[in-house]
């Protein structure tokens, strides 16, 4: 593995970890680049294939929707049809005719680049208002006494973080190890013998963390979890390298050394942040103790 492949990847965690534990307004605002960023690289993307979306719009917006996400979450499930209507009416009153591609992008670039990113910011908001002790928000232990002790939010999101990684580091050690069926031909690279092993890997790590964290129904609720994580993330990266496939280019971009753009590295984690959320707040609750 390259060297400035490596460097970027601990920075990019470093970063990722500073933002999740102090929570509030500092983790809201490091998901709004991210976020922004991953939109543009959509937006090249879509434009790669000669459509026109409301790109500008379409960032207003969803900056618009995380901010609301992290003064009143469920108020985000109101701003996102609002959004997507006033692309719509944007799109409607251009001097050239929008076509349903054009359309189409707008409103996937608001739901997939905007929306969905957004339930990671209502996830790691549960519990940060009776414990914030920084500015805007923000959260900092005085005493490590263990994960359990910290925010609920703040654990819930590590817990994720750490399925997410593990799957992607078990799917691309075994993958290259040992992996000799193609899993499709969207990503070439991938296989099936990493893409069960990177499953694996993330029900194991939060098997681990739903018995750390006492859970309600453990270890069934880690497993359900590790599973959702898993395929969820896997889902997502296939979805990333269905578009870039579509666009003919290899990398979304080239922000990150030896790793291509935001949306490379962001990918898996798109479509699992509604799932863990709905887990937590929903299914969790109902489980036994």
């Amino acid at each position: 593995m390259p060297w400035s492949r490596i460097g970027s990847g601990i920075v990019a965690i470093a970063l990722a970890l500073g933002m999740m534990l102090l929570g509030g307004w500092y983790f809201t605002a490091g998901f709004c680049i991210i976020v922004y960023l991953g939109q543009m690289e959509y937006f090249q993307l879509a434009r790669a294939k000669g459509f026109a979306p409301a790109g500008k719009t379409t960032l207003v917006v969803s900056q618009i929707l995380l901010v609301v996400s992290n003064i009143s979450p469920p108020m985000a499930d109101a701003i996102f049809p609002v959004a997507g209507t006033f692309i719509c009416f944007y799109l409607l009153f251009q001097p050239k005719f929008a076509t349903i591609a054009d359309i189409s992008a707008s409103i996937m670039g608001l739901f997939y680049g905007g929306y969905l990113p957004s339930y990671w910011i209502r996830l790691r908001f549960l519990g940060q208002a009776e414990v914030s002790n920084l500015p805007f928000n923000g959260f900092w232990t005085t005493s490590w006494q263990g994960l359990d002790q910290l925010p609920i939010g703040l654990t819930n999101t590590l817990l994720a973080f750490l399925c997410i990684w593990a799957a992607d580091i078990g799917a691309y050690t075994i993958g290259r190890w040992i992996g000799r069926t193609r899993l499709s031909d969207i990503s070439p690279k991938k296989t099936v013998e990493g893409a069960v092993f990177g499953v694996a890997a993330s029900v194991a790590v939060a098997v681990l963390g739903s018995w750390y964290l006492n859970w309600s129904g453990w270890p069934i609720a880690g497993v359900a979890l590790g599973l959702l994580i898993g395929v969820a993330s896997l889902l997502g990266d296939l979805t990333e390298s269905m578009m870039k496939r579509d666009a003919g280019v290899k990398d979304s971009g080239q922000l990150i050394p030896g790793h291509g753009g935001i949306l490379d590295r962001a990918d898996s984690y798109v479509f699992t942040a509604p799932l863990v959320y709905y887990f937590v707040t929903l299914v969790l609750p109902l489980l036994p103790k």
